[in-house]
């Protein structure tokens, strides 16, 4: 399999966490919708990333449909999410939580940095900060009234997802929300990226090496 996009994105560093967690090995390709959009699009003309090619050369895209289609790949034993539906529903709610800071994040940063500064809509960028803070709040207090689990071998979807989303959000706007605010979320994100599939595809520029 190989994994398209940038692990500067959250969501294809979700994706490349989680086939490590998941013992699925996969080629990374760190092509950007921007800089690599031609060459990107020959692999999917409609150049979404994270894009996985599948072993029979279809694409999947989004990181929630790939991550359906590697957990049936992997099988029940070796899933991130818990199979009781109390706790499988605690998850799902962290992990909407933490791609809705995922989307806010993405929406300010395309705001600041794509649209010229007299064309920024500054009563949208203030909803959109608004819903970015209300997302981590919730967060914060989830982590704060039942914390998650962060060892190398029980962290699962709704941490890599949390752990994942809060590493790009202070990377590329810790103006917006300061650490200092949320110490449960810093505390946990700080000790899940110490762990080695994390630290394989740290948030930045690089390319996840070659599995075996």
């Amino acid at each position: 399999m190989q994994l398209i996009g940038m692990l500067d994105s959250p969501y294809v560093r979700r994706v490349a966490i989680s086939l490590q967690r998941l013992g699925l090995p996969f080629e990374h390709r760190a092509l950007s919708v921007f800089g690599s959009y031609a060459q990107f699009s020959q692999i999917n003309p409609v150049v979404k990333a994270p894009s996985l090619v599948c072993a029979d050369g279809r694409v999947l895209m989004d990181s929630t449909l790939i991550l359906d289609f590697a957990e049936h790949l992997a099988g029940p034993d070796r899933s991130l999410m818990p199979s009781g539906i109390g706790e499988r529903l605690q998850a799902l709610r962290i992990i909407g939580l933490a791609l809705a800071a995922c989307e806010k994040s993405v929406q300010v940063v395309y705001e600041r940095n794509l649209r010229p500064a007299d064309k920024q809509h500054q009563p949208w960028l203030e909803r959109v900060t608004e819903q970015l803070l209300q997302a981590y709040t919730a967060l914060e207090a989830e982590l704060t009234r039942a914390p998650l689990a962060c060892e190398r071998h029980s962290i699962d979807q709704a941490g890599i997802s949390t752990a994942v989303a809060w590493r790009f959000t202070q990377a590329m706007l810790p103006d917006l929300v300061p650490a200092a605010q949320f110490p449960a979320l810093q505390q946990f994100s700080a000790a899940a990226e110490a762990l080695p599939e994390f630290a394989a595809a740290p948030h930045g520029l690089g390319t996840y090496p070659v599995s075996d």
